[in-house]
């Protein structure tokens, strides 16, 4: 299959998937804001098409016509080179367009970009289809997350439905990685961003990694040993950060009658101590490694360690600030702003979630977040 048709079968099934995760949505749900990292469901959806037609499009297909002169201030994210947009706080206050103007935008600029695929387009500009591909997915699980964050402070903690749930992990013990230097990044072979290059060597002092995440059975333990009343287990800004919000459990977390419930995307359930605790901070996963007398890894240890542990159910906390690679360089324009304007003040995760699509994720991928931040479907793995 040449490049062309792989990408259309894949654009295709990249913008279904998109509608597939909205379906359980009422339209209601599709508006709120919640809290600032937040975005409302329609708002996703008109983003990841604006990209399309901004930076494909706009630019490549002669006598394209915009479906509507507002949509890019509207639904432009961050990209200060494309023009002024809605600030991200006020995203939730955005009652038009309407959901169902914002599917009939979908389905436009879907039309006009299969059909633009089949003039079959320069290789530079399939560089940027790929990119966008890529970059639906990345909103698709924001959208989980998102629409997670909507339903469970719902006061009455509706049901979305199936999927997207961790599964008990049975393996136990440590991996022992020896000493030596190794290759960290990707090597440009197949897709990747621009965060993952260029590929460079690390030495490693020997270490061991456990191969299984922390359990909500384990983070129990913490809580109970008063792991959130002890500021010795935690960073500064991490003690200030649980007592100015007042925490004391993992996101979603309720206490009813003595036990522990949490908000799942099933409903209202009792805490499995088996499964693997999630929708933790930075901070929160820091604490508990230091109460375990150990400790998060670096993002080159687990990408190192990736190979032989079992991954992917959760992203996991590293204690790895996000910085360029060696040589990085931003794009020209306003694909340059995608990853090298935010390194600074976010902490690296590595892995995938439940939530990530399929052939999204790799053992150099880069995700990043604040470390306060909890909504994403986060949890730890430690090393000694």
């Amino acid at each position: 299959m040449n490049r062309v048709k792989e990408l259309k079968k894949r654009f295709e099934l990249c913008r279904n998937y998109s509608g597939n995760i909205c379906k359980p949505l009422e339209i209601e749900d599709y508006v709120p804001q919640p809290m600032i990292d937040v975005s409302p469901p329609k708002w996703h959806l008109g983003h990841t098409t604006w990209f399309f037609e901004a930076f494909v499009l706009e630019k490549y297909c002669s006598g394209y016509v915009l479906y509507h002169e507002d949509f890019s201030y509207l639904f432009n994210s961050y990209y200060n080179n494309a023009g002024d947009r809605v600030l991200r706080p006020n995203r939730g206050l955005m009652s038009r367009p309407p959901v169902r103007e914002v599917m009939a935008y979908r389905e436009y600029v879907t039309g006009q970009m299969l059909a633009f695929l089949d003039t079959g387009p320069a290789e530079e500009i399939l560089d940027i289809i790929e990119i966008g591909i890529n970059h639906e997915q990345q909103h698709q699980e924001l959208l989980m997350y998102d629409i997670k964050y909507i339903l469970g402070n719902q006061p009455t903690f509706p049901i979305y439905g199936e999927g997207f749930g961790v599964v008990q992990e049975n393996r136990k013990g440590f991996q022992r990685i020896e000493e030596g230097l190794h290759s960290i990044g990707a090597s440009g072979q197949g897709f990747c961003f621009d965060n993952e290059l260029g590929q460079h060597q690390v030495f490693l002092p020997s270490f061991e990694i456990a191969e299984n995440l922390v359990t909500n059975g384990e983070y129990m333990a913490f809580m109970e040993d008063g792991g959130y009343l002890d500021f010795n287990c935690w960073l500064s800004e991490g003690w200030d950060f649980i007592l100015r919000e007042k925490i004391v459990a993992p996101l979603y977390w309720h206490k009813k009658n003595g036990d522990w419930f949490h908000y799942t995307l099933k409903g209202f359930e009792k805490v499995d101590q088996s499964l693997p605790v999630q929708h933790v901070s930075f901070y929160e996963a820091q604490a508990f490694a230091e109460w375990s007398c150990m400790r998060l890894p670096t993002e080159f240890e687990w990408e190192v360690a990736a190979d032989k542990l079992k991954w992917g159910q959760l992203w996991e906390w590293t204690y790895s600030a996000y910085l360029p690679y060696p040589g990085f360089q931003k794009a020209p324009g306003a694909l340059g702003e995608y990853n090298g304007k935010f390194m600074s003040n976010q902490n690296v995760l590595r892995g995938a979630s439940v939530a990530t699509p399929e052939g999204h994720s790799r053992k150099t991928y880069r995700n990043f977040f604040h470390a306060s931040c909890r909504w994403l479907f986060s949890g730890i793995r430690l090393v000694k």
